[in-house]
């Protein structure tokens, strides 16, 4: 199981740790660093500094939005970041869901969410490969463009810039089971937001098809500290934040997942307070078994003998996010 840096994207604006933390990961043997984007920073800008600063670590965005550019675009920027930065590109995307896709990106949340996702990844190895002209028949992303709006002079083209890599690894953020074992089968790697070692056969059942070399990769908060009720607290800050803002009441995919871990009560319970403006109480309904179960917190032993259980399941990469150097370095030497 390696290693990676989950820095996350900017709150009110950059962090100046960030650089360092890359820098740290890097010298500690970290096999990737990855940045990602909400409705403020972007994902590849922050990469492409880091990559700038740094020689071996590979770079990842977790993730970047798909709403956010057309998928041409989005291989514009891959193929870019993989020349500049020498073959270390890892480019993870993520749908989103309708509140940030319409009210950020301004348009509509796809019908067929699966089918959207399959023909932006096609449109991404079109590009990459470079094999002729991008050309896609597709509901969502037609290439060229044949809606009736159009000029009807579009003309399917291919790359100017040859690729560094035709296969630089495309991963997908997907939380449903469907579009999980959709992942699996024309992604390179799963990028799970929540995942509990203990609870593996929540997701048994869409990982049937899982090929050699496939990645799973999730998040997890670390933190080396004494007391465990304290080093929580920036889990349930995070949790209460997804499971009651980064949705609808009547459509929160974060919240959906927390259900589906055998938490519904609870998810339901924190959106009910996050809606209502107690967000404070919000993070404290966050129970705390359940943000202990998807991180690593607490004594240096207890995060030992935690770290086996994830090693255990089919977890490739453990995508570590944490302030705190000293925690990096623990999670290194553990894992060596």
């Amino acid at each position: 199981m390696r290693l990676g840096l989950a820095l996350g994207y900017w709150g009110r604006g950059p962090n100046p740790a960030h650089l360092e933390l890359a820098r740290t990961a890097e010298e500690l043997g970290y096999h990737s660093v990855w940045t990602a984007e909400a409705w403020g920073s972007d994902a590849f800008t922050p990469l492409t500094w880091i990559a700038a600063h740094t020689s071996r670590i590979r770079l990842g965005t977790a993730v970047a939005q798909m709403a956010a550019r057309t998928p041409t675009a989005t291989a514009m920027h891959a193929l870019t970041l993989d020349h500049l930065s020498g073959g270390r590109m890892m480019l993870g995307l993520g749908l989103s869901g309708p509140q940030v896709v319409e009210g950020w990106y301004g348009r509509p949340f796809p019908s067929s969410p699966l089918t959207a996702t399959r023909e932006y990844v096609d449109v991404i190895r079109q590009v990459l490969r470079r094999e002729g002209p991008v050309e896609l028949d597709g509901r969502f992303h037609a290439h060229p463009y044949a809606g009736a709006d159009g000029s009807g002079l579009g003309k399917p083209l291919k790359a100017i810039t040859h690729p560094l890599r035709p296969d630089i690894p495309v991963l997908l953020g997907a939380e449903g089971p469907k579009n999980i074992a959709q992942t699996t089968r024309i992604a390179d790697g799963w990028l799970p937001l929540y995942w509990s070692p203990t609870r593996t056969g929540v997701y048994e059942a869409s990982l049937t098809e899982l090929r050699e070399g496939f990645l799973v990769a999730p998040m997890v908060r670390a933190q080396v500290c004494d007391d465990l009720a304290e080093g929580l607290l920036p889990v349930k800050a995070m949790l209460g934040f997804y499971i009651g803002g980064m949705g609808h009441a009547a459509r929160n995919f974060h919240a959906d997942l927390m259900a589906r871990m055998g938490y519904e009560d609870a998810a339901r319970r924190i959106q009910e307070l996050f809606l209502a403006g107690r967000r404070e109480e919000a993070v404290l309904a966050v129970p705390d078994a359940f943000a202990d179960e998807i991180s690593l917190v607490g004594p240096r032993q207890r995060i030992a003998e935690r770290l086996e259980l994830w090693r255990k399941g089919p977890v490739t990469d453990l995508l570590v996010t944490s302030p705190d150097p000293l925690t990096l370095r623990t999670l290194a030497e553990l894992n060596s």
